[in-house]
């Protein structure tokens, strides 16, 4: 039986009327709360005297809140007038709400030791006003704790030592300049024997965006996997320190992953279904399919090769990317002259530049 049924025949009214009942006690406990609310608010003023004053951010909190309440706001409000609060409200429409006004003596500490103090905040997450503090000593600028605080409050940081939850976003930032991930993809493609499934071995610079095909093949073997691992290793063999991730796949054995270790890399095996940890792979595979090869009837390797060829030499030089600020890898200059179009594949891919 449907729940519409259940509540709105006529022989249900006795449920009806049982959800109203409901209804009207949720309502009144809300109403007797906020009765006991505001008196509570009422003897906590009578407390502090006869002014409250409010920072800018405190008005932006009452204002956000005080709208959605609607009308009943002018009952409810206490901590100023309801006109006073008008009066915010209109000024923060208009954009004419004005920040506090600091009293008192004028600050001391130079704006470029704030700037330094911010930077060091914002460049080191985990760092709280106590490390910050000894780093300036080391300086030789001597600010006090307190006044190491203000300032981080003053611009929105938490001076707490712990101000962010750690994340694997965080983690990919970290290690970006030196991270490298490498996946599959596969696809369907008609032979004079039928249908083939392909897979591609490719492999993607984090930091660059630049693609390199290791390998493509219908039966991805072990001794397959090394030779590619082989073939990549012209990639790798700088001393630097680099991180390579790759899914579970049991395509990816032991062998493949000390080709890598080798150079200084570090293998890293995602957990089971968890693309989300690989997403620059994972996009390079959106992006490929869907501005190549989901626009093609595919008929033999060769022609699938070719396909993947052509896309991936536009790929890794003209095609701007929104990583790179939809700069191209190749970071070519604009020049003034008659535009003209490159086109490749039949026009599916199009390139723009100056003569």
């Amino acid at each position: 039986m449907q729940l519409t049924s259940l509540i709105y025949t006529p022989q249900n009214r006795i449920f009806q009327h049982f959800l109203t009942m409901i209804g009207q006690m949720v309502h009144a406990d809300l109403v007797r709360q906020n009765e006991y609310l505001k008196v509570e608010n009422e003897i906590l003023r009578s407390k502090l005297g006869n002014q409250i004053r409010t920072t800018y951010e405190e008005k932006l909190r009452i204002i956000k809140y005080g709208l959605a309440v609607g009308g009943p706001i002018k009952k409810i409000i206490s901590i100023v007038s309801y006109q006073t609060f008008r009066k915010w409200v209109n000024a923060f429409e208009e954009g004419n709400l004005k920040k506090d006004v600091r009293l008192g003596r004028p600050r001391r500490t130079p704006q470029e030791v704030i700037d330094i103090i911010l930077r060091m905040a914002r460049e080191n997450l985990d760092w709280g006003f106590g490390r910050i503090m000894g780093e300036l000593k080391k300086l030789g600028l001597r600010r006090g704790r307190n006044t190491i605080k203000r300032i981080m409050i003053e611009h929105g940081l938490n001076p707490a030592p712990k101000r962010y939850e750690d994340s694997w976003d965080a983690y990919l930032k970290r290690t970006f300049e030196t991270l490298w991930g490498c996946d599959f993809f596969s696809r369907e493609i008609w032979t004079p024997f039928g249908k083939k499934v392909m897979f591609v071995l490719f492999f993607i610079n984090i930091r660059t965006r630049e693609v390199h095909i290791a390998g493509i093949t219908e039966n991805p073997t072990e001794l397959w996997m090394v030779n590619r691992a082989k073939y990549m290793e012209q990639f790798f063999e700088d001393d630097t320190k680099k991180i390579l991730l790759r899914d579970g796949d049991k395509k990816y054995t032991g062998k493949f992953d000390n080709i890598f270790k080798t150079h200084n890399t570090q293998v890293k095996e995602l957990p089971y279904r968890s693309p989300n940890l690989n997403p620059y792979s994972e996009a390079w595979v959106g992006t490929i399919t869907r501005e190549c090869i989901d626009k093609f009837f595919i008929f033999g390797q060769s022609h699938f090769e070719y396909l993947i060829k052509n896309f991936v030499s536009y790929y890794n030089t003209v095609r701007p990317h929104s990583g790179l600020s939809n700069e191209t890898i190749m970071n070519l200059p604009k020049t003034n002259g008659e535009v003209k179009c490159d086109e490749r594949l039949g026009g599916v891919i199009k390139h723009y530049y100056r003569v």
